[in-house]
């Protein structure tokens, strides 16, 4: 017998041929003998002849998708960039203030340490090493202590920082609007009084912290969500603390506020005599601090896919 073609050989007598692994079988309407083989596809695996199931949100599937295996999980390592770089320049600003704090102590008895203020400059150079040193902290893995002080010092740092400042505008701002009215000098700009205001201004901060911790305890957790992409290769899982972007923002809202309201003061002495020169370098770096937050807010969401954030 010839066939088509001129083929020699018998025809193979059969309707479908078996399914790779990975694939299921889905039965031809009215023949119940034939099938086609359907590609179990995404985070799908092959659970039986005739069914794809999806993994957990916790696997992925294997290379041939005839069962699941884990999602690798990822953090911000010290070797990456993305922290090397952040580390190398909080070194810096340590040893700047550092070097600062130095000099004030060994002059602190000297006309030009006394009229800046030693206690508010104390205080505020306090604040500025909590920032860098936070640095530390935001790159650590994260487990609940590391966590926990990510949440304290995180706007601890920016708070002393800029209610010192608020406190230092603020002061001069009523010395000259008394001195308008009155020779006689305004209340509370003792030394004292000055750093129980700015410990008042602190403790807020404190105060919201507490709550937070009282309300939601924190904890590291694994976010699946993230990278979660199209392409189950290349899906990872994120450790990080269970810090959203919302409560982030809410966390440094106060900072915010002390920045906007010493921003106003700051604005307000501009036009305060030269002799009296420490109301414009205040100025001119809130001005600059108010230039950075506007640009951090819309970077930091626009990097919310990033595995580094």
């Amino acid at each position: 017998m010839q066939w088509p073609g001129g083929a020699r050989q018998v025809p193979v007598s059969i309707c479908s041929q078996p399914c790779l692994p990975g694939q299921r079988k889905k039965t031809v309407k009215g023949i119940p003998c034939c099938w086609h083989c359907d590609h179990c596809d995404g985070y799908q695996y092959q659970a039986d002849t005739y069914t794809c199931k999806m993994c957990r949100f916790n696997l992925r599937p294997n290379e041939n998708h005839t069962g699941c295996r884990p999602i690798p999980i990822v953090k911000l390592e010290w070797s990456s960039p993305w922290a090397v770089i952040p580390v190398f320049i909080a070194i810096l600003g340590i040893l700047a203030t550092l070097f600062v704090v130095v000099t004030f102590i060994r002059y602190n008895d000297t006309p030009i340490v006394k009229a800046s203020g030693r206690e508010l400059s104390y205080v505020l150079l306090t604040g500025i090493f909590l920032c860098y040193a936070t640095t530390f902290l935001m790159i650590s893995t994260p487990d609940v202590g590391i966590c926990s002080l990510r949440r304290i010092f995180l706007g601890l740092g920016m708070s002393i920082s800029y209610a010192a400042l608020l406190t230092k505008t603020n002061r001069i701002y009523r010395i000259f609007e008394q001195g308008k009215m009155s020779v006689s000098a305004p209340r509370f700009i003792s030394p004292a009084s000055q750093l129980v205001i700015t410990f008042s201004l602190i403790s807020v901060q404190l105060l919201g912290v507490c709550i937070w911790f009282g309300v939601d305890p924190s904890q590291a957790i694994i976010d699946y969500v993230d990278q979660r992409t199209a392409n189950p290769d290349f899906a990872r899982g994120v450790l990080k603390c269970d810090i959203s972007d919302l409560s982030l923002i809410c966390l440094l809202g106060y900072s915010m506020l002390l920045m906007v309201t010493c921003t106003v003061y700051a604005i307000k002495t501009r036009g305060v005599p030269e002799t009296f020169n420490e109301a414009k370098p205040i100025g001119f770096t809130m001005y600059t601090t108010c230039i950075v937050w506007l640009a951090f807010i819309p970077i930091f969401f626009g990097t919310s896919q990033s595995t580094e954030k």
